[in-house]
């Protein structure tokens, strides 16, 4: 039997995991960051991407997407408290290309850097959105 830790993913909405993991991939600011039981304490900021989950017992990895967030490490309790967050399956890829769209119109009539920073955040969003997907169908799920 292979060690485990504690995974919970939440944002302000909802809880998107909770449960006893093998492994743990997340999008860190500064790299993706891998994470297996028995870690060495740590807190980082998430970028928006895909953190993997690999449930214990099972081959297949999870993907949930978040659009950015912070990541905490302790040993046996991994947590992603998430701005925006869903797991991979409940994308919907006509919603996320029309918030592309929107953003990209948006940025062509800014006004001032906080605009640009919250359409910026919002057009990289739905483009890690639908990478993720584009990634899911090569992989054949």
């Amino acid at each position: 039997m292979a060690m485990t830790m504690h995974v919970d993913v939440v944002s302000s909405e909802r809880e998107i995991y909770s449960g006893a993991v093998e492994e743990v991939y997340a999008p860190a600011e500064m790299g993706e960051v891998g994470i297996l039981p028995r870690h060495a304490p740590m807190v980082t900021r998430l970028k928006a991407g895909e953190v993997r989950v690999k449930p214990e017992g099972e081959q297949e990895m999870e993907s949930i997407f978040v659009s950015g967030g912070i990541l905490e490490v302790q040993p046996h309790v991994v947590t992603v408290l998430a701005d925006t967050g869903m797991r991979a399956a409940d994308i919907d890829e006509a919603a996320a290309k029309e918030a592309r769209q929107r953003a990209e119109e948006a940025m062509k009539d800014l006004d001032s850097d906080m605009e640009y920073a919250q359409v910026k955040a919002e057009l990289l969003a739905a483009a890690k959105q639908l990478e993720l997907l584009q990634k899911l169908r090569k992989k054949g799920r």
